[in-house]
């Protein structure tokens, strides 16, 4: 058996340009490794804005395997903190979300931290007199990020110091988050309601890289989303669909339509499905929205903007988000073979609540662990997690589309159903997964 610790060679080479080998998803010792490095040397989403509006509101979060809190401090600004105590190392908040007030106060000891992380008060202080306590880390108070960045309200950070900065990573990929913030008539969102957790009995690439995979909902979802458009059949044009309708049956659309849609691949992984149009395309028209949007954008603004219907926009490697849906799932990898996949809801804000019904609609009917269609993807991570422990082939095809050199030509919009994002994912991987080892 091959061992990976500090062997970059050997983890390179996991990652052909056609191929990954399957230790990629079931190799424990990969996947500590990818804790220490890769998502530690790149940029991961933590959350919203919107979830810590005041002063001294917080959230928790784990990137890397580090335990952090994101904060908003005295100042407005967004900070983010490992979630360690300074003193024993204790975790300082539990709870997900919250209000500490001015300071963060130890549950162990009660030492006290500004919401800048700098140290406030110690109890009994008068027994370090004498000590060289000011002298270690433990008196300069909780460790802080430096990467920390707030992009249209969705905040990213970085652990290690390697690595590109926000700017590089991202580049032209963030368009995606500016149409999904420019569909409000205020150019703002904010989370509506709570969060829905799915756990998956598989790898978190497995997830990730289904996100632009468009050769197989007609296949996957024929049971579920195939059901629906069948009863839907015979229906004369003119009928109006039912929102889960309109929303279910553009799954069942056939290679040529997921084909003509075409994918965008950015560098560092990122991708979106929908360059020329996607299966949110065809949504009736809410014409209270559309009036709002014209009174502020203009008609041929706002035409642009609803017209961006970009269905899955990989942020790699834990967002991903539906824009013209206004909703995202994040990625949480908690061991080689299990993933949690949180999905959450956006108001527009400004837009009539018939946005934000069809945005919840679309949350529970694809994404929730209730839903229809996301069963059929859980049963098909289930199976490749298991059918990976065969014996005789240990490496996983991505050959679909394929050309020699395509590595070194930045970013392209390609056929919908070509595995380029895949493989651009799996080179970022083993880029970033080295950088420090």
């Amino acid at each position: 058996m091959t061992s990976y610790r500090g062997n970059p060679d050997a983890v390179r080479a996991l990652v052909q340009p056609d191929r990954v080998h399957r230790d990629l998803y079931i190799s424990p010792e990969v996947f500590e490794l990818e804790q220490e490095h890769f998502f530690a040397n790149t940029w991961n989403y933590v959350g919203h804005e919107s979830q810590i509006p005041a002063p001294g509101d917080y959230l928790t979060s784990e990137i890397a395997g580090r335990p952090l809190i994101v904060v908003r401090h005295t100042d407005g600004t967004v900070r983010a903190m490992m979630n360690r105590c300074a003193h024993k190392g204790s975790r300082l908040v539990s709870a997900p979300c919250g209000n500490t007030g001015k300071f963060f106060r130890c549950p162990y000891h009660a030492w006290a931290f500004k919401t800048d992380g700098s140290l406030l008060a110690i109890p009994v202080k008068r027994g370090y007199e004498g000590t060289a306590l000011h002298e270690c880390e433990s008196a300069r108070g909780l460790t802080t990020l430096e990467h920390v960045r707030s992009y249209r309200g969705f905040i990213f950070v970085k652990v290690n110091d390697v690595g590109p900065g926000f700017e590089e990573w991202f580049g032209e990929s963030l368009t995606s988050i500016d149409n999904m913030a420019d569909r409000s008539p205020e150019g703002e969102l904010e989370i509506a309601g709570g969060c829905l957790r799915y756990i998956h009995q598989c790898n978190w690439k497995m997830f990730v890289e289904n996100l632009n995979d468009t050769l197989h909902p007609m296949v996957v979802h024929e049971s579920s989303a195939g059901t629906a458009k069948a009863m839907w059949a015979g229906k004369p044009e003119s009928e109006p669909k039912p929102m889960a309708i309109e929303q279910f049956v553009p799954f069942m659309s056939d290679y040529k339509f997921f084909e003509d849609m075409g994918v965008q691949v950015y560098d560092n992984g990122h991708s979106f499905t929908g360059v020329n149009f996607s299966i949110h395309s065809k949504y009736r028209a809410i014409p209270e929205y559309d009036a709002a949007m014209q009174a502020v954008y203009g008609p041929e603004r706002t035409a642009q903007i609803l017209g961006m219907a970009r269905h899955n926009t990989v942020y790699y490697p834990n967002l991903t988000i539906k824009g013209a849906i206004q909703a995202i799932r994040v990625v949480r990898p908690l061991a080689v073979d299990r993933t949690l996949v949180e999905s959450w809801t956006f108001r527009l804000k400004g837009a009539p609540p018939e946005l934000l019904q069809r945005t919840t609609m679309y949350n529970r009917l694809i994404n929730s662990p209730f839903s229809v269609v996301g069963h059929d993807d859980l049963h098909a991570y289930r199976g490749i997690q298991a059918g990976l422990q065969a014996s005789g082939n240990e490496w996983i095809s991505l050959h679909r589309n394929f050309e020699a050199g395509e590595a070194a030509r930045g970013p392209a919009a390609v056929i919908g159903t070509s595995e380029l994002p895949m493989r651009n994912q799996y080179r970022t991987w083993a880029r970033y997964m080295t950088e420090t080892m």
